[in-house]
């Protein structure tokens, strides 16, 4: 009896395969390259050749694509991110009270009591404090994403850079390599910078208690990591599979959902991954909401509707 989750974000989607122990014996992280509806498929294809769709117990699915994933797929569980990395985080640490997760479009905070999630917030307004500036800034000094961890542990003195706007920070960046900064006191400067735009932003006026969590595809990243150490003085625990927590943490929902009600899955099978799925976007005019309805179809039937404000699209059979 095997768990699978499911996370759709706008840079990643990453599947989870978990036992009857909560314990990952498969993960995949893909880009989600602008096309959730092709990642979903490629990663049931993969997921497809070593495991048989009768194998799966269940399925949970999370992040901004999860209806989109619960559509392709066919899921039992749908929750949001917040929910779905809390969970996640109390399985791996039950002493864990605050969870700092930096995706590649956004971060959040997560604060847990006695592994009950008590308030949370979200950033999606500057991308100064997300893995994609840095991704953006990596590839504008000729760098590995992965290699920016290393550059700023060698520095020995960090400059200071404006880390409240992505603009700002980059022009700034920019100016320090023009007055012939070295590159490792640069990106020290930058994680710092991040961290900074973090706390001031993300986790303002929250209370971060010990023990704490750094997950997301940032966290990979040991220049953020003593950063964020610094600024908190505290340790900072990363899990070994901090990539995929979303997922995860959706495979674990799926689980207790599951052996709760001990139903037949929703789970489509692997096989949905060689299907022929596309969308269909019209504007309906039937009231003044003027929806942009976009329809989900398989081979020519409607599994899934989007953005009709009334439901009058959402049955199955609604259109042909």
């Amino acid at each position: 009896m095997y768990y699978l989750g499911i996370d759709v974000g706008s840079v990643s989607t990453d599947f989870v395969i978990i036992n009857k122990d909560k314990k990952i014996i498969e993960q995949l992280y893909l880009k989600t390259m602008g096309n959730p509806i092709e990642a979903v498929q490629d990663g049931l294809r993969k997921l497809g050749k070593d495991f048989a769709s009768n194998e799966i117990s269940g399925v949970g699915a999370t992040g901004s694509g999860r209806t989109l994933a619960a559509a392709v797929s066919g899921v039992d569980v749908v929750k949001n991110e917040i929910t779905a990395h809390g969970v996640a985080s109390a399985v791996f640490d039950p002493d864990i009270r605050t969870i700092i997760e930096i995706g590649g479009q956004d971060s959040k905070i997560i604060l847990l009591r006695d592994g009950i999630i008590t308030d949370f917030a979200m950033n999606t307004v500057c991308a100064a404090g997300t893995g994609s500036f840095l991704d953006r800034q990596a590839e504008r000094l000729g760098l590995e994403l992965k290699d920016l961890g290393a550059f700023a542990l060698r520095s020995e003195n960090p400059v200071r850079i404006a880390g409240r706007c992505a603009v700002f920070a980059e022009s700034d960046i920019i100016h320090k390599q023009q007055l012939g900064c070295a590159m490792e006191d640069i990106i020290a400067g930058m994680s710092k910078a991040l961290v900074r735009n973090y706390l001031n932003n993300v986790a303002k006026g929250k209370e971060l208690l010990p023990k704490i969590c750094f997950q997301g595809g940032v966290a990979a990243n040991d220049g953020i990591r003593k950063a964020l150490e610094e600024a908190l003085g505290t340790e900072i625990l990363i899990p070994e599979y901090h990539k995929v927590m979303g997922a995860f943490g959706s495979a674990v929902l799926a689980m207790e959902l599951m052996e709760g009600e001990r139903k037949k899955t929703c789970f489509k099978g692997f096989e949905v991954g060689h299907e022929k799925i596309g969308t269909d976007t019209f504007e309906c005019r039937d009231c003044s909401n003027n929806c942009e309805v976009v329809i989900l179809r398989s081979e020519g039937r409607q599994i899934g509707c989007f953005s009709d404000r009334c439901g009058k699209y959402q049955s199955a059979g609604a259109l042909h």
